[in-house]
């Protein structure tokens, strides 16, 4: 089975899901799934960039880690093409959130297998990153003379994630020698 629909995890919710680190029988989850974002840090800083380009979010919602994976790979891949890979990205959002889904069986003879809402804490399917108004998603540092590549790049990356988004734009004063 793939994965359920985003709408089933998009509502901001604060369920308990504790995982202690050093004290494991205090566990409500047992495993921690992993994160599916494959890198947080990408290109190379130049000290000659003269733009910060963010994209923050509007709404108050959680995004899944697969789909903060699928943006930044469709920011890459859209940046690489048109700037001659001359940016660096990171991505500012981290999935803390453990998502559970309690399975359900379904079909003709479900109801001797499972057990409804008895112990219905849920098993953990995903992570997630909680996000509220004016949290930076994405942060990509380049020349100003890029920023309609820069535009059209979160606007890609936007479609890939619940929600809605805005681009903000802050003058960076290049680094001088010393």
């Amino acid at each position: 089975m793939g994965l359920r629909p985003a709408r089933c995890y998009r509502r901001l919710e604060r369920p308990y899901t504790r995982v202690a680190v050093k004290v494991p029988d205090k566990n409500y989850i047992g495993a921690n799934p992993a994160v599916r974002i494959r890198r947080f840090v990408q290109g190379e800083l130049r000290p000659d960039y003269d733009a910060i380009f963010y994209l923050v979010a509007e709404d108050a919602l959680q995004v899944r880690d697969n789909a903060i994976e699928a943006a930044r790979m469709a920011i890459v891949r859209y940046l690489d093409k048109k700037t001659q890979k001359r940016f660096w990205m990171r991505v500012r959002a981290y999935p803390h959130h453990v998502l559970r889904e309690n399975k359900q069986l379904t079909g003709a003879g479900a109801d001797r297998l499972q057990k409804g809402m008895r112990k219905a804490f849920g098993r953990p399917v995903g992570r997630a990153a909680q996000v509220y108004p004016g949290k930076v998603m994405f942060e990509i540092i380049t020349y100003r003379s890029f920023e309609p590549y820069v535009r059209e790049a979160f606007r890609r990356a936007a479609m890939k994630m619940p929600g809605h988004y805005k681009v903000r734009v802050v003058e960076r004063q290049p680094a001088t020698a010393t």
